[in-house]
């Protein structure tokens, strides 16, 4: 007997017009807060509880289709923006990345900074800003209606966070089509190239924003910054490259505390939200502390 979520991906294949007569099995693969499936040759995405609140899925179909254009992710079968139903081409034979496999092979990680490089150079044009402080904004809007605390000393750290926004803002660079989103499992390694999926939350952006984040998701150590650094920029990597890089890992856990805060208030059982969330703004904080972030916003306030 087929439980509720299979019986909601059967009624969703009817929409799909190359899966509508599928009656073969299907399989459940990851997702923090989407429920994702291999149905034969294709992955079909069904979007998790509460997300219409803060993903906007006309953008990510177009942003979806507009990555799979530059090479660097699955072919866009169906989209449908109403319901969040998504179906791309499923990529076979390909690892899906965790910390621990990018530790194990660090052609992993100059894989990726190529895969980045790729999407950043595109001439892509997606239809979202991602506008970090904005965003903080927003998810604190959210919030504000929840009955969830924030981290003790969270306003204090946005607060301390504006010359963080002042340097960015004295050193623009121009924006481009950004993943935003690079969680480990976002990246699938066939062992010649990655391809990157999940396109909700991209937009364009500061391109030093991908690989500060993936940083921060992969727990990449000093080697692993270097080689991902050195791989993007197809050698030595400029300082102020290097300062945004280490200045956004502490700004996507400021971030991304108020994701893991939301998800907590929406009840999603996928991970421990409270913990999560606490964890990237203890790491935040702690990173914004140190000499190393101290000298990166010194060489974007001085250049």
């Amino acid at each position: 007997m087929p439980d509720k979520t299979e019986t909601r991906l059967r009624a969703s294949l009817s929409a799909i017009p190359s899966l509508v007569n599928y009656t073969g099995p299907v399989e459940r693969l990851g997702g923090l807060t989407n429920l994702v499936f291999r149905v034969g040759d294709t992955c079909v995405r069904l979007p998790g509880a509460g997300t219409e609140e803060y993903i906007n899925r006309a953008h990510e179909a177009v942003s979806a289709r507009a990555a799979a254009d530059a090479g660097v992710s699955p072919e866009v079968i169906f989209a449908d923006p109403e319901t969040g139903v998504m179906a791309t081409r499923f990529i076979d034979g390909a690892a899906t990345m965790t910390p621990a496999g990018f530790r194990a092979d660090i052609g992993t990680v100059r894989r990726a900074g190529q895969a980045f490089r790729r999407l950043h150079t595109s001439g892509a044009k997606f239809p979202f800003t991602f506008e970090l402080f904005a965003m903080i904004d927003e998810y604190l809007g959210i919030l504000s209606t929840k009955d969830v605390a924030l981290p003790d000393g969270y306003h204090d750290v946005v607060s301390e966070a504006q010359s963080v926004r002042a340097a960015l803002a004295r050193n623009p660079v121009p924006l481009v089509a950004c993943h935003c989103d690079p969680l480990c499992e976002n990246f699938l390694d066939t062992g010649e190239q990655i391809y990157i999926v999940d396109w909700e939350y991209s937009g364009m952006n500061d391109p030093m924003w991908d690989l500060g984040d993936l940083s921060v998701e992969g727990e990449f150590d000093a080697a692993q910054d270097q080689a991902l650094l050195e791989a993007y920029a197809c050698g030595e990597p400029q300082a102020a490259d290097r300062a945004r890089m280490i200045i956004y890992k502490a700004m996507c856990d400021l971030l991304w505390t108020l994701w893991g805060l939301i998800q907590l208030a929406n009840g999603n059982p996928a991970d421990d939200f409270r913990a999560y969330a606490d964890g990237r703004f203890a790491r935040c904080r702690t990173l914004m502390a140190s000499d190393t972030f101290a000298d990166s916003l010194r060489t974007l306030q001085t250049a």
